[in-house]
């Protein structure tokens, strides 16, 4: 069972996905506007965000979320839009779903991202030094130069899989199975909206990527080589 946040100012959707994520085992905080789920953020354990909300839009609470933490998110968009999807991934979304929403695909969702947070580590030698970072599989934290980097779930399970093995390249449906749990390649834009702000956060100069590098034609892998 697991705390959901649903910020949604459609009346109809809002009690729609209550109701069927309630019925799925979740407890349900369900609340209409930006500024009422940003208060209600220290019960939640994923949030599930529509873009297009009145006041604070969605991008925005997307923001002040991943400023202060590293909780799931999980936005919801009115059309399979490339630059509202994209922009939402970008500002720190995990994952998307298209409305209207399949109940039994966001509860998919929702479970997979929630799997994400407490992935287990693979196996291998507990800290790890690549250059400048340190990697701790079994605490979870990674560090630069001896400072700790915040680290949303998924760019850690990100990080994790492709420096399991330096050098291997990974295409993005590989990464789209063994990360984001999706079976198809239609999502491949959640892995470059990753890979972007995972570099971001870990490079010195992310248009010249010293760890994660991207692989022409093919995909990514881990460095340094």
């Amino acid at each position: 069972m697991s705390r959901v946040l649903l910020i949604e100012d459609d009346g109809a959707v809002r009690d729609g996905l209550r109701l069927a994520l309630t019925r799925q085992g979740h407890v349900v905080d369900a609340v209409e506007t930006g500024e009422e789920g940003l208060e209600r953020l220290a019960s939640a354990e994923v949030v599930v965000l529509d873009l297009m909300l009145p006041g604070i839009d969605g991008f925005e609470v997307c923001r002040r979320i991943r400023a202060v933490g590293d909780l799931p998110i999980i936005m919801l968009t009115a059309r399979d839009d490339d630059i509202d999807v994209v922009a939402g991934l970008e500002v720190g979304a995990d994952d998307y779903v298209v409305k209207p929403v399949q109940a039994r695909v966001l509860e998919a969702r929702i479970r997979a991202v929630l799997r994400r947070t407490a992935a287990e580590p693979k196996a291998g030698p507990a800290v790890e030094r690549h250059g400048e970072l340190t990697l701790d599989r079994v605490g979870l934290v990674v560090a630069k130069n001896g400072s700790r980097v915040s680290l949303a779930p998924t760019e850690l399970r990100l990080l994790l899989e492709l420096s399991g093995t330096p050098g291997r390249v990974f295409n993005r449906r590989q990464l789209l199975e063994s990360v984001w749990e999706h079976g198809y390649l239609g999502d491949s834009r959640l892995v470059d909206a990753c890979v972007q702000r995972l570099r971001a956060k870990i490079e010195d100069d992310s248009a010249a990527p010293v760890y994660v590098q991207t692989v022409r034609g093919f995909g990514y892998r881990f460095g340094p080589l």
